[in-house]
């Protein structure tokens, strides 16, 4: 009979996550600030059809950096758990804090138990009745779970994103002005300047109703 290959536990979780990092890191770049009237999301993404950013119930948004095809399926298995969690009992139980739980006990099953962990790094934004009421969460491969405050930035230069627009934020400033911060940020970030195809960007804005989100069109980044 063979004798299987060991390996520590604590080795086989590092070389995990060191797999999913370098994953993530090869991605771009996606960012939430808040602004007067909801959360603005902006991600750098030259293609038109494959979102990162998108609606997962009337008031929460979605956004995943790292692997497509992982970050696409838990995004329509989180729309699937809204769905059927709204149907079974009211709208208004369905919360970016209950799918942040889902989505972390998820990726921390996957991370543990499965040969590969997934290659993501998610991100949800509920927009409140007030900014107060504003809910910033980030789902790492391994289930962390975090809450932020004002802004938060997922996959590629994370840190530095991260910084740069901490250091804009102003409280309830309007959404152009929150979209001039997301593109300096970006563009200083990485050096250059973008053009408008390589951008896609998404609101969750309390005046909207109860269907908060909505896509910005080229012409709304091109005013910053």
């Amino acid at each position: 009979m063979t004798v299987p290959f060991y390996v520590p536990p604590e080795q086989l979780m590092k070389d995990r996550a060191e797999y999913a990092r370098k994953g993530i890191a090869r991605g771009k770049s996606i960012a939430a600030v808040e602004y007067a009237d909801g959360i603005l999301l902006v991600a750098e993404n030259p293609s038109g059809t494959l979102h990162k950013i998108g609606e997962i119930y009337d008031r929460i948004a979605f956004a995943g950096a790292g692997k497509y095809s992982e970050f696409e399926a838990l995004r329509v298995a989180g729309i699937r758990h809204a769905d059927l969690k709204g149907y079974s009992y009211a709208r208004t139980d369905v919360t970016a804090k209950s799918l942040a739980n889902a989505y972390s006990h998820a990726l921390g099953q996957i991370f543990t138990q499965e040969v590969k962990p997934y290659e993501v790094g998610i991100m949800l934004a509920e927009v409140g009745d007030t900014t107060a009421g504003n809910l910033l969460f980030k789902i790492t491969y391994d289930g962390t779970l975090s809450a932020e405050d004002h802004v938060a930035v997922i996959g590629g230069q994370e840190e530095q994103l991260a910084a740069l627009l901490r250091q804009s934020y102003r409280l309830d400033a309007p959404l152009a002005e929150a979209v001039q911060w997301a593109v300096a940020a970006f563009q200083t970030a990485g050096g250059r300047t973008f053009e408008l195809t390589e951008w896609e960007a998404a609101v969750v804005d309390r005046t909207l109703g109860r269907r908060a989100f909505r896509r910005l069109a080229a012409s709304e980044m091109a005013g910053a």
